[in-house]
């Protein structure tokens, strides 16, 4: 749905995105992760043909993005971090002015603006002022306002920012539900664990390089790798120590205490070898687990602990 070669944009000496490369599959829920300053709005804006890059490719669905802006905006809705409104409008006004910028039919307008007010839980608002609306409701206003025209790619950048709680979850139950729709969404978040339960690929920037991109579950397998392995014994150390120096997969051995803590980039199947191969060797084992990789671990050890 959306391919990205040698995408490129500078501002003077600073490059906010660095030859960048990237493929997006129809129906996928991207998610951008990194820091501020890492090139992730320059690129969804470039994306959205909002802002030139300086050289590099942009395909959405097959069309060249930088060289043919009339027939990309027929394809992408776009949500800002600061997303704007017209307090003066009632929600329906609201979505019907933004379906006249589209030239669509009134009756047509009318009757997508209900889908997706009942899509976004907004449909007892129709006759509300925005001005009155919480920012949760206004936030997921914006989202309606975005799909009016129907596209086949929808841009969030941090749609979360400055959401509470239980308006965070609602959104990311939109996200879900336009996602089973079929719909291919990038979005941008610095809520590291929401936006893995959203989102089935993910790509990490930082200072505007793609470090790292890929299926959740791919990348979640690299973070699991970041998370020692805790074994702990009964007795005299040294035999297990012996074992763990001869296994391959162990990288580095740590001591503290009763407990031996040990960087081993095996996976499951690995993991229970070692343990057979310990217990076997007459080490007495009363504890031997490790902490379920997630986004926010693998995060920080890629961006060499910068929080984003």
């Amino acid at each position: 749905m959306v391919t990205i070669r040698n995408l490129t944009k500078t501002y003077g000496r600073y490059r906010a995105v660095n030859n960048l490369n990237l493929h997006i599959e129809q129906g996928d829920i991207f998610g951008f992760v990194g820091p501020n300053g890492a090139g992730k709005t320059t690129t969804m804006r470039i994306i959205c043909g909002l802002l030139e890059a300086d050289w590099g490719e942009v395909y959405i669905d097959g069309i060249d993005s930088l060289h043919h802006n009339d027939l990309i905006k027929q394809k992408v809705g776009y949500v800002p971090d600061f997303f704007g409104v017209y307090d003066n409008f009632k929600v329906m006004e609201y979505m019907e002015f933004y379906g006249s910028m589209y030239d669509m039919d009134k009756t047509v307008v009318r009757k997508t603006s209900l889908g997706l007010l009942d899509l976004v839980n907004l449909t007892d608002k129709q006759d509300a002022y925005v001005d009155n609306l919480s920012r949760g409701m206004k936030q997921r206003l914006c989202v309606a306002r975005a799909l009016i025209h129907n596209p086949q790619l929808l841009v969030l950048d941090e749609p979360a920012s400055g959401l509470d709680p239980r308006a965070r979850f609602e959104l990311k139950e939109v996200m879900k539900n336009l996602g089973s729709m079929g719909k291919t969404i990038i979005i941008s978040s610095h809520i590291l664990p929401e936006l893995g339960e959203m989102c089935n690929s993910i790509g990490i920037m930082e200072k505007g390089n793609l470090i790292s991109s890929g299926k959740v579950e791919e990348i979640t397998k690299q973070s699991r790798h970041a998370n020692p392995l805790t074994i702990q014994v009964l007795g005299n150390k040294d035999p297990a120590i012996q074992i763990l120096r001869q296994t391959p997969l162990v990288e580095k051995i740590s001591i503290r205490d009763n407990e031996i803590i040990i960087a081993f980039t095996g996976e499951d199947e690995e993991m229970a070898a070692l343990l057979t191969s310990l217990v076997s060797g007459g080490v007495q084992i009363y504890n031997f687990h490790r902490e379920e990789g997630n986004l926010e671990t693998l995060f920080m050890e890629m961006t060499g602990g910068e929080k984003a």
